[in-house]
């Protein structure tokens, strides 16, 4: 509930959103496949960033104690897992069609390629979630981030390219093999958060 209160958030990152794509669009028009593919799994990062990771980062200490005294730390980190599983959905989503909308939609197998924008940002939102938990304990929030957040998340990235580049062409298959990889990746971060996230807490 107070996510949703603060919506001047939510719409701070629409905002974000539509501009980022309307500066691609005026840049680039319409690009080949291989740059919109490139460009739009970028962007998909820095929007998990702006909308996610400030989770934890945004709470005072004195809404943390609260939240300490009322909740166990696993359903806190479970409910925020959760909420920013779901803003991330929402966001590619909107991301996908505003993409198709400016620059073209050169994505042969439109339900594979929503398939995976949907999985991958779910995974983004989970790393990130989780990496937010870990800086907002620390007193160097952004080098945290940065340090920690990019060299996990450009693995990921780069299989996620590499498995949309199968919907941009009708001979291409997506290896089933590592969309499994892509389920059990966030599966893992999921146990992590939530075995490791109570020693956090306590702090």
């Amino acid at each position: 509930m107070l996510e949703i209160r603060q919506q001047y958030t939510f719409y701070g990152i629409l905002l974000y959103i539509g501009a980022t794509i309307f500066v691609l669009y005026m840049a680039i028009d319409e690009p080949e496949s291989k740059v919109w593919n490139g460009l739009f799994w970028v962007i998909q990062l820095f929007i998990c960033i702006n909308a996610v990771a400030k989770s934890f980062l945004q709470e005072s200490s004195g809404r943390m104690l609260y939240f300490y005294s009322i909740a166990s730390p696993r359903d806190f980190v479970l409910a925020k897992l959760l909420f920013n599983s779901l803003l991330m959905l929402v966001m590619s989503v909107l991301s996908l069609g505003l993409f198709a909308l400016f620059l073209g939609n050169p994505v042969q197998k439109a339900g594979t390629f929503t398939g995976l924008v949907l999985l991958g940002g779910w995974g983004l939102s989970l790393v990130f979630t989780f990496l937010a938990a870990i800086a907002a304990k620390a007193r160097q929030n952004a080098a945290i981030m940065a340090i920690l957040g990019f060299p996990i998340i450009i693995p990921q990235l780069i299989l996620l390219m590499q498995l949309s580049k199968a919907a941009f062409s009708d001979s291409l298959t997506v290896p089933f093999q590592n969309v499994l990889l892509l389920v059990a990746l966030n599966i893992m971060v999921i146990l992590l958060a939530v075995i490791l996230f109570p020693f956090l807490w306590k702090d």
